[in-house]
């Protein structure tokens, strides 16, 4: 029994520390600043260099006619796996500003990311200091997930290319007050042509009078009619004459919402009255009566 023990505890505890020190890292990893017009085929700038190499001290230069292309392998434990998460990472360290460009992995760990001048933001392509480019890996498990700075980018510009816009992004938040501003109120027209159209109305009364005398009007009907149906005549008459003062006061103060309502309550007893008022002339009409 105390021989298993001894045995079985030194077996357990490598097993343990072989778990602990399992980690993502990665190699055989090449670093490529291609040119849009590549002369000869050849590349403007290559790197090597693995998870245990130092920070390159001077920078790669990434001009706007160049793209960034790196390649590794990606390792789990020393043996080759795809992680769940990949990104090759450029961050501005005076903002803290960071931009992640994912890694196309496949099965064996072998992964590639290309970088093109365009894909940029364009507080990068504007930044005056170095882009600092790290690796992130990480996935499920107990592995220890990495983030190694790899190295420094310098983004130039061609003095002759367009300058660049920068439209700030929509953010949502409070807003300054709105303060509204209402159209001021309709103004009545100048006297001199509103008494022109008085002056029109008022010549068609002597017109409606001589037309009453041509056409044989009977104006002794009157107490005939009012003797047969007073309340209806005399509501009638009324509610003509309400109407055109209805008018009148909405030319001179009331709105549209004011003389609506007053409208609606004329218009119905003229309607009423009239039809009894008009039933009267009717009957007088049918008896002979002219």
């Amino acid at each position: 029994m105390r021989f298993l023990q001894s045995v079985l505890a030194p077996l357990l505890l490598a097993a343990g520390a072989a778990q602990a020190a399992s980690s993502w890292g990665f190699d055989d990893a090449k670093l490529s600043v291609i040119p849009k017009k590549a002369a000869g085929g050849k590349d403007k700038d290559v790197r090597q260099f693995n998870d245990k190499s130092p920070l390159a001290a001077t920078p790669v230069t990434f001009d706007s006619s160049d793209s960034l292309k790196l390649l590794l392998t990606i390792k789990e434990g020393g043996k080759g796996k795809r992680p769940h998460q990949a990104f090759l990472v450029l961050r501005q360290p005076s903002t803290d500003l960071e931009a992640p460009f994912p890694l196309t992995v496949k099965e064996s760990g072998k992964a590639t990311v290309e970088i093109k001048h365009g894909d940029l933001p364009v507080q990068f392509v504007a930044s005056q200091e170095p882009l600092q480019a790290s690796v992130v890996l990480a996935s499920f498990g107990s592995s220890e997930g990495l983030q190694k700075p790899l190295f420094n980018v310098e983004v130039t510009r061609d003095p002759a290319a367009a300058p660049l816009v920068y439209e700030r992004p929509l953010r949502y938040g409070k807003q300054p007050e709105i303060h509204h501003t209402f159209r001021a109120d309709p103004k009545s027209p100048p006297k001199l042509i509103s008494l022109v159209f008085v002056l029109a109305v008022l010549a068609t009364l002597p017109v409606l009078f001589v037309s009453w005398l041509v056409l044989g009007a009977n104006v002794s009907h009157v107490s005939s009619a009012l003797g047969a149906a007073p309340v209806a005549h005399g509501v009638f008459f009324g509610s003509i004459v309400a109407m055109e003062g209805v008018f009148y006061m909405y030319y001179l103060s009331w709105n549209l919402f004011q003389t609506l309502p007053v409208i609606g309550v004329v218009g119905t007893a003229a309607f009423l009255s009239g039809a009894k008022a008009l039933g009267e002339v009717q009957s007088r009409r049918l008896a002979g009566q002219r």
